[in-house]
């Protein structure tokens, strides 16, 4: 009776790591959180073993609690990592990965309220050269304006 039940366990173990190589490193896949632990959370991913986001994977800022962020059952897009093929160990991340929202106040029905875009450091350096040029000639001119108006 004993050996069954190893050979159950040694089987099972077998197929985890079978349906953790279907994992592609790399590729994006939609999971539901099936755990939330101190350290982060556990998400399903569709005909594979479940893998783990570490806390620290969730979002680019500082996060307190996972519980702030995620809750049992939320649907998530997740970017894989690295995968253990010995032991079938999956790691996750949400970072970078377009995330999207459900908003029931929403008047044309559908309620997903599409990710933010992402931006390129190098097109945000842009953005800000750009801006600061403009901010610059539109403080000239403002100041232009001000001392045109004193003379009167």
């Amino acid at each position: 009776m004993l050996e069954s039940v190893e050979a159950i366990q040694e089987q099972e173990q077998i197929e985890q790591v079978e349906q953790a190589e279907q994992v592609v490193v790399g590729n994006i896949y939609t999971g539901k959180v099936l755990k939330i632990k101190p350290f982060g959370a556990i998400v399903s991913l569709p005909g594979t073993a479940p893998g783990l986001v570490h806390i620290s994977q969730i979002t680019a800022g500082y996060v307190q609690s996972v519980e702030d962020i995620l809750e049992i059952g939320d649907e998530v897009n997740v970017r894989v990592l690295s995968r253990d093929s010995a032991s079938g160990k999956i790691a996750l991340s949400m970072k970078d990965v377009p995330q999207l929202e459900y908003d029931e106040d929403d008047p044309d029905g559908y309620g997903f309220i599409p990710p933010p875009p992402v931006v390129s450091p190098a097109a945000a350096a842009a953005f800000e050269e750009k801006f600061k040029a403009w901010q610059k000639v539109s403080n000239e001119r403002i100041a232009g304006l001000n001392k045109r108006n004193k003379r009167r």
